[in-house]
């Protein structure tokens, strides 16, 4: 990393300019367009892009700051669209009970502003208890602490005794007090309209069993394709995207037929469920990288060895799919699973991309340009255009070339303010 970055803010003088913001570079990723820009000048007004273009042909407004990035390559800030900010891989299995319930809201904070540092402006946290993604939403927004932008889904759900069905493995007790399970389409509905009602803007269903769940087989459906068609059509009916844990072909199958918007992790999927997602525009959100830090950490941090086994079983598997769905014409968005393993981490899955069949710059229209479509937010953000927020980052090299450029990311500059700069 850079140690010591030119970054020149010269501040206007009256409070009405003080919120226009120019920001120069030598070199611009155009995730639109697929291409880089010479010299480029950003111009953000009140948080949002006005102008985009090259340098000295962007009318930039006396007394303007200024943010000057000399040598460096910006591109929009990226999304994570799979990532659990009141979660850490430091406290696995059944050391978790170990901690009271509200302990999890409070990571929240530290891994918020992890994920804004490595350069995600923006992330889908897809599931968290007690609504805590909502109020860790309400603390970033009120400028109480920094974060980066967040898509809540509050409670994610599935089949009760299913993977977020809640209470596996615990003794009847105690599982009610947590139990977050549905069974048939009306209880789909209603788990909806009640996370909406308490701030939640996207749905997360778990339509196969999981990895990291207890007495749960990824491969097997868990989920009937009736509650997942009624999850699509309520949350469509309210205005919201719906994401569907799906490891195994038969779940994966069934959320497509249903018309679930993303499916998470797809490690199993099929050729017919390849053509499935193709034929539905559905997006494939596949996290391939972390099962290098499970592997080498898990156990030492609690993970049991059931879980460690289902996640080595999976992993090559879905790599190869990864690929496989590539090359195929999947649409891709990136999903770390960031909380699986250190959240500063999560943009090391971009290196794990390239190896598996994408180019550098597909690789990051992945996480910038499709993740704002499959979020439906393509007005606001993933991409350096007039009318978007001012989310952008800035590194020393060209990531087109070399993608690991991302794992260390200089500048971050969220809504036209420096969030990051050097160290």
């Amino acid at each position: 990393m850079r140690k010591s970055l030119f970054l020149c803010l010269a501040l206007a003088a009256a409070p009405a300019s003080a919120e226009t913001v120019v920001v120069t570079a030598d070199r611009m990723v155009d995730v639109l367009a697929g291409r880089m820009v010479e010299s480029p000048a950003i111009l953000i007004a009140d948080g949002r892009i006005t102008q985009v273009g090259r340098q000295g042909q962007v009318a930039v407004p006396p007394g303007a700051k200024r943010i000057d990035l000399p040598g460096m390559t910006i591109l929009p800030g990226l999304i994570d669209m799979h990532v659990h900010l009141t979660s850490t891989p430091l406290i696995g299995g059944r050391r978790r009970l170990d901690y009271t319930d509200t302990f999890w809201t409070t990571l929240g904070v530290p891994n918020a502003k992890a994920m804004l540092d490595a350069g995600f402006t923006t992330v889908r946290n897809v599931g968290a208890p007690e609504y805590s993604d909502i109020a860790i939403k309400q603390g970033i927004d009120g400028g109480f602490y920094p974060g980066p932008r967040i898509v809540p889904a509050a409670y994610s759900f599935g089949a009760t005794g299913g993977h977020c069905g809640g209470g596996n493995g615990l003794p009847p007790s105690l599982s009610r007090a947590v139990e977050r399970g549905v069974n048939g389409p009306e209880a789909v509905r209603t788990q909806i309209r009640e996370n909406r009602k308490f701030g939640a803007e996207v749905i997360k269903v778990c339509a196969t069993g999981g990895v990291f769940s207890r007495n749960t087989d990824p491969g097997a459906q868990q989920m009937t394709e009736a509650e997942l068609r009624a999850a699509a059509e309520e949350a469509h009916m309210l205005g919201m995207k719906v994401a569907a844990h799906a490891h195994g072909a038969p779940g994966i199958k069934a959320a497509l037929r249903a018309g679930i918007d993303t499916i998470e992790h797809a490690s199993l999927v099929d050729d017919e469920g390849i053509r499935l997602a193709k034929e539905k525009g559905a997006f494939f959100s596949m996290d391939i990288f972390n099962t290098e830090y499970t592997q080498s950490e898990g156990k030492k941090n609690g993970v049991e060895e059931e879980n460690l086994k289902k996640d080595r079983d999976v992993a090559d598997l879905q790599r190869n799919n990864f690929r496989k769905a590539h090359q195929a014409g999947v649409k891709m968005v990136f999903g770390s699973d960031a909380g699986v393993m250190p959240h500063h981490t999560a943009a090391g899955q971009f290196r794990i991309m390239t190896q598996y069949g994408m180019r550098p710059i597909e690789a990051i229209q992945a996480a910038t340009r499709n993740a704002a479509q499959a979020l439906g937010r393509e007005k606001d953000v993933g991409a350096i255009a007039v009318g978007r927020f001012g989310d952008i980052i800035a590194v020393d090299g060209d990531p087109t070339a070399d993608i690991r450029q991302l794992e260390d990311v200089d500048v971050v500059i969220k809504g036209g303010k420096v969030e990051k700069n050097g160290d």
